[in-house]
């Protein structure tokens, strides 16, 4: 029950961080007069800087369920997160200071690993490295892969349904879970840790909360799909000289590889001139082109056949000028050094300036008109911005961001020009049948988009769903919806 209307919210939000402290000890309930919080408060894009009641830090499910229930309880909002590297604001508390986060970095054990299932199951505050790195360990191979897997756990990767690099050939977050582990509104656990691949007994709560951005329950296992290492790998870079020819590069890449075709991004210029700026000491094996493009063969057979396939795609796409220039890695390091190329753009992009980020899915065959539509409209509206534009080609998602024009205050463009631009994008993304998120979910920055660009049937529904799953609004409040 929520406390006496008399109570002062001082003396109840005492009485809530004193029964806190004896749930789980007081080294584990850190709060503002006490600790530093910024680490938790600060999202990691520095854009959202709340002000936590307190910081819980619970040990299992049993004392996230604990947690969640006394929150109810005193009326608290709770915040869940993981390792706080969400780009959408939906992972930190708002500046009431009246918020719970609540840190699942202590859940990150992995519980089990199947083999012969080919499934793992893991805490929700596992690192996805470690993750990887258990796989790996087990001679199996969990594909699921991130610029930030060294810092980002698994409740958050679910919790917004991440892609990353592989989603071409093994599917997003939600298509590589089972099964998951989830505390409810209300403080009662879901076991849902099903390793089943085929189970049709009603309605698929996992997918339910798959994506839901902590706003639905707190995820705090996950029984994941696991796949055979492959036998070789191999990375290469090829140049084209338009989008349309790295679209083009892509059909015949998935003609000759089929399923063996696990990476294809696409990088544009500035991509990659932002990243040779700010990190010179990363080699660049091709010179400037409009467009390079990363792609990445796994092959179950051998090395010798994985090579024999790239160089013939390869072969193939230059005699038809699809490609200018290719680079094949010849080694393991030099195929990390092409994919820490790829990763070290959004660092670069940091290192010049704030910029107007936009994560959206187009249908592939609509990329490159889209891009050629949206990049006039902002030359004609916004001239001298810059256009930092690279992403998943494979899958259809784009980081399609917009740079401060040269020389002008990266602050003072985007205070005075986010919402047209963002405005623009996405009419054009709508326009050209696509999604304002792909990948990073709605968090705070992109609510009110939403509110504007979803259909009142289906926001509708979502509001039907949280209302039914947390009718007193206190998981993750004013995030998505």
């Amino acid at each position: 029950m929520n406390p006496p209307a008399s109570t002062s919210a001082s003396e109840a939000a005492s009485a809530f961080l004193d029964a806190l402290r004896e749930l789980l000890g007081d080294a584990h309930v850190l709060t503002p007069d006490g600790h530093d919080l910024s680490a938790y408060e600060r999202d990691w894009r520095k854009r959202y800087v709340g002000r936590a009641l307190a910081v819980a830090r619970p040990a299992d499910t049993a004392q996230v369920a604990a947690v969640v229930a006394l929150a109810r309880e005193h009326g608290i909002a709770l915040v869940p997160q993981g390792g706080n590297t969400g780009l959408v604001g939906g992972g930190v508390p708002d500046g009431s200071g009246a918020q719970l986060l609540l840190s699942l970095q202590r859940l990150n054990r992995v519980r089990h690993i199947d083999a012969a299932n080919l499934t793992m199951t893991v805490g929700a505050g596992c690192v996805l490295q470690n993750v990887q790195l258990a796989a790996r360990d087990a001679g199996l191979l969990f594909p699921l892969s991130l610029a930030a897997e060294g810092s980002c756990t698994i409740g958050g990767n679910l919790a917004t349904n991440a892609g990353g690099t592989q989603v071409l050939r093994y599917g997003n977050a939600r298509e590589l879970c089972l099964g998951l582990e989830v505390v409810t509104a209300d403080g009662q656990i879901w076991d849902g840790l099903s390793g089943l691949r085929k189970d049709n007994t009603g309605y698929d709560l996992r997918d339910l909360f798959i994506g839901s951005e902590g706003t639905l329950g707190v995820i705090t296992a996950a029984t994941l799909k696991l796949h055979p290492q492959p036998r070789a790998r191999m990375t290469a870079l090829a140049a084209c000289e338009s989008l349309g020819h790295a679209v083009a590069l892509l059909g015949h890449a998935q003609s000759r590889c089929g399923a063996a075709l696990t990476g294809f991004e696409v990088m544009n210029a500035l991509s990659l001139a932002l990243v040779a700026k700010h990190f010179p000491q990363l080699a660049q094996p091709l010179g400037p082109q409009p467009w390079t493009v990363l792609l990445e063969l796994s092959d179950s057979e051998s090395e010798a056949h994985a090579r024999e396939q790239f160089e013939g795609l390869l072969e193939q796409a230059m005699e038809l000028d699809v490609i200018v220039d290719a680079a094949v890695a010849e080694s393991l390091a030099q195929s990390q050094a092409m994919w820490h190329l790829r990763e070290s753009i959004p660092l670069a992009q940091s290192e010049e300036g704030l910029n107007i980020k936009h994560d959206i899915a187009l249908p592939v065959s609509r990329i490159p008109a889209f891009v050629a539509r949206c990049d006039a409209l902002l030359a004609e509206h916004f001239p001298g911005s810059r256009l930092v534009d690279f992403g998943h080609l494979g899958d259809g998602n784009l980081h399609y961001n917009v740079q401060a024009p040269e020389g002008v205050s990266a602050a003072d463009f985007l205070r005075e020009h986010e919402h047209a631009v963002n405005a623009l994008v996405y009419d054009q993304v709508m326009a050209h049948g696509g999604s304002i998120s792909a990948e990073h979910g709605i968090g705070q920055l992109k609510r009110e988009e939403l509110a504007q660009r979803k259909s009142t049937v289906a926001l509708r529904l979502m509001r039907q769903i949280k209302q039914a799953l947390d009718p007193q609004g206190l998981l993750n409040p004013n995030r998505v919806i």
